[in-house]
């Protein structure tokens, strides 16, 4: 398949960018299905506050309904519902 460069306006910053045929080219052989909505810069920003936004979360310390475990989760746990470690949630998700 022959990839030529498309130009595209950022979903953002409303500036045109170019998919040029070397990207085209990368996200086919990773599979990626859609083309890029945005501009470099404003992907790698909208990386970045998603990268801040995580680490900020709270984490809450629990004991496994399972394995008796302690670790942690980023949600409140509620009163009578059981909360899983990774490794019971992982178990139990693949055995589904």
């Amino acid at each position: 398949m022959e990839f030529k460069d498309k130009t595209f306006n950022c979903l953002d910053c409303g500036q045109e960018f170019i998919f040029s045929a070397g990207e085209q080219e990368f996200y086919s052989k990773k599979g990626f299905q859609n083309e890029p909505k945005r501009c470099s810069d404003c992907r790698a920003n909208k990386k970045r506050e998603k990268k801040t936004t995580r680490t900020d979360r709270q984490f809450y310390s629990v004991v496994c309904a399972d394995c008796g475990q302690e670790t942690k989760v980023p949600f409140e746990p509620r009163q009578g519902k059981p909360v899983l470690c990774r490794d019971c949630f992982d178990s139990r998700k693949l055995s589904v």
